[in-house]
């Protein structure tokens, strides 16, 4: 936990009030449902015998993909494959080298997106960051022996833009295709909205503050009405380091994790970029939002100043009823916020969409016990800094306003079908001890209402007058995560979890076309004691109006599910599959003694039809 105010977090009060306002009925919360709200879409949600086109299935320890019956999955690529002729296939015995790496799909997917061009497919998906064990597994005690080491991992991070295309034998990337390419650590960058050339961005290497080098550590993602990607930098914190390791960085940069270490990863031994004793300005320039145009290879893909820095988890863009355009954030960090960027110009189709993300104002959500909320601005007057410094140092602004810190706001998605927003709150592992394995509870000081909240939950909101814009919101939580097999009280979760479709930990959401939500976990898959009978982690889809919630996929061992994304014609859904293996135990997706490899798969029905 960064935010020094933050030791216990605000909404967790905000929480546990609420639910001695409106009662705890045998892990139950007692709020009122959104269906109420929307009685259109619940109307017609309600005709329908059931809104899902599977059936659950149980949890599974295996290093294999699970599936709902009548589904089937098939690797589409993976970390390390060539996107280009005359590039090495992956070898397993080196794991490739610096330059192999930068012209082959990157390391542990998150965020992804498929878009349409004439009648090709563009993949776009975010690497976040790499397994050091891993990739340099070959070497004594899986550290980096040599720069290429270093720079081996470096170009393992970034973004992969590749064209796939159905055959014969399924999904395959296009090799040589005029759209692939890498986008990575060293790649040009434009600095763009009301920080850009402001003295905080100025280094050595860019007076002008106006020209960055790379994106890293993206983590979800967004996509804009007008067709472009938007990968979130997220622990951009974990590369900086210092050749004085008692050297002390500012208040400003502490506030960002920013220190005299890195986590591991080297860079400053080999770029002097990630030197914060030599370049102090340089963390001011990653951790912001970044908008690609996946259909030109040859653009300049902009950070977006003016959407605020901070650990972003994804940026979901919504086209307000007046035409704004609207856009949700995440801050991945326990104590830290939930964010609202508002446009100052509309979105006409067709027309120039620069601006959009150049000019507009951010807010920080506040939460009230009663049910109710209010998106607090970040203007000059509240916190007392120029435009520049708000967008620069938008923690230390969100803090100065009051805004509500969170137990780790991650995946952010907004329903097509009615007027709410959702978000994942993975959870908060520093509040408090943990329950027991008889799940007893002491005095509660965080709002969850569960010490340690080891499960985590997810939050919605309704904006007022269904106007994305508005000032105020209304909120309850869709559900707490719990084990109800082993906890008989608030661990055990809210009413809609149950020995069948139990998880802990939600972290990637979003809504299919029809307006399922779909929920991916990164969590605890040990499968004892607490987390007994959960299993490795998975992705189950949620009904927003009912709140039934059913399992669909499961993933191989010690595996995180993330990133999800669909072919324009629905028949075929793509799933990230990042870190198997993390702790040395898993050898998928080829089996036997190989690497494991973070990949991306097609999942498909069997009869061909709609997926989900």
């Amino acid at each position: 936990m960064i935010n020094p105010s933050a030791e216990v977090t605000d909404f967790d009060r905000v929480v546990e009030e609420s639910i001695s306002r409106r009662g705890f009925l045998g892990g139950v919360l007692a709020f009122g449902s959104f269906a109420v709200m929307n009685s259109s879409f619940v109307g017609e949600a309600a005709a329908a015998e059931d809104r899902f086109a599977f059936e659950q299935i149980t949890t599974s320890v295996d290093d294999t993909i699970k599936l709902a019956p009548g589904y089937k999955s098939e690797v589409v690529v993976r970390w390390g494959d060539p996107l280009f002729s005359g590039v090495p296939e992956f070898d397993h015995a080196t794991r490739g080298t610096a330059e192999s790496q930068a012209r082959s799909f990157g390391d542990n997917i998150d965020g992804m997106e498929v878009y349409a061009h004439g009648d090709k497919l563009i993949y776009v998906a975010n690497n976040e960051y790499t397994n050091r064990s891993i990739i340099w597994g070959n070497n004594p005690d899986g550290k980096a022996v040599s720069d290429d080491d270093i720079a081996k991992g470096k170009m393992a991070h970034g973004l992969t833009v590749v064209e796939i295309a159905q055959g014969e034998n399924g999904w395959n990337i296009v090799k040589d295709s005029p759209y692939n390419r890498r986008i990575t650590p060293d790649s040009e960058m434009a600095l763009t909205g009301p920080a850009a050339g402001h003295d905080l961005l100025k280094t050595k290497a860019d007076p002008t503050g106006t020209l960055s080098l790379g994106t890293w550590n993206n983590c979800g993602n967004g996509s804009t009405p007008w067709g472009t990607y938007l990968a979130c930098e997220e622990n951009f914190n974990g590369y900086f380091s210092a050749t004085d390791e008692e050297h002390k960085v500012s208040a400003e940069l502490k506030r960002y994790g920013i220190s005299a270490k890195d986590w591991g990863y080297g860079w400053a031994k080999i770029d002097d970029r990630f030197n914060v004793e030599m370049n102090p300005n340089e963390p001011n320039r990653a951790g912001y939002v970044v908008e690609i145009d996946p259909r030109d290879p040859n653009s300049v893909p902009k950070k977006r100043t003016a959407l605020g820095r901070f650990k972003h988890e994804n940026a979901e863009a919504v086209v307000n009823n007046d035409g704004r355009i609207v856009i949700y954030m995440g801050d991945d960090e326990r104590g830290e916020f939930l964010y609202r960027y508002v446009s100052d110009g509309v979105y006409a189709p067709g027309a120039d969409t620069d601006d959009l993300m150049e000019n507009g104002t951010l807010y920080a959500a506040k939460f009230d016990p009663a049910g109710s909320g209010k998106w607090l601005e970040l203007s000059e007057d509240a916190t007392g800094m120029t435009k520049a410094e708000i967008c620069v140092h938008t923690r230390i602004a969100a803090s100065k306003v009051g805004a509500t810190t969170m137990d780790r706001p991650e995946w952010v998605t907004s329903n097509p079908n009615a007027s709410e927003v959702y978000c994942a709150l993975t959870n908060n592992k520093n509040r408090g001890i943990k329950p027991n394995a008889g799940g007893d509870l002491t005095h509660v000081e965080g709002p969850n209402p569960r010490e340690g909240n080891p499960y985590g939950q997810i939050v919605r909101w309704k904006p007022a007058g269904a106007d994305h814009t508005a000032d105020t919101f209304a909120w309850d939580l869709y559900c707490l995560a719990g084990n109800p097999t082993v906890h008989n009280d608030a661990f055990g979760g809210s009413s809609n979890i149950n020995a069948d479709n139990m998880f802990n930990s939600p972290d990637g959401l979003k809504f299919d076309s029809n307006g399922l939500l779909w929920i991916q976990t990164d969590g605890n898959y040990k499968n004892e004691e607490n987390f007994a009978g959960q299993g490795n982690n998975q992705m189950l889809a949620g009904d927003p109006v009912t709140g039934e919630i059913r399992r669909f996929l499961v993933g191989p061992k010690e595996c995180e599910v993330t990133g999800l994304t669909w072919s324009p014609d629905r028949r075929t859904m793509f799933v990230g599959i990042q870190h198997p293996g993390e702790k040395g135990n898993s050898h998928w997706p080829e089996g036997g003694d190989a690497v494991p490899r973070s990949a991306v798969i097609a999942v498909t029905r069997e009869d061909g039809g709609l997926v989900g």
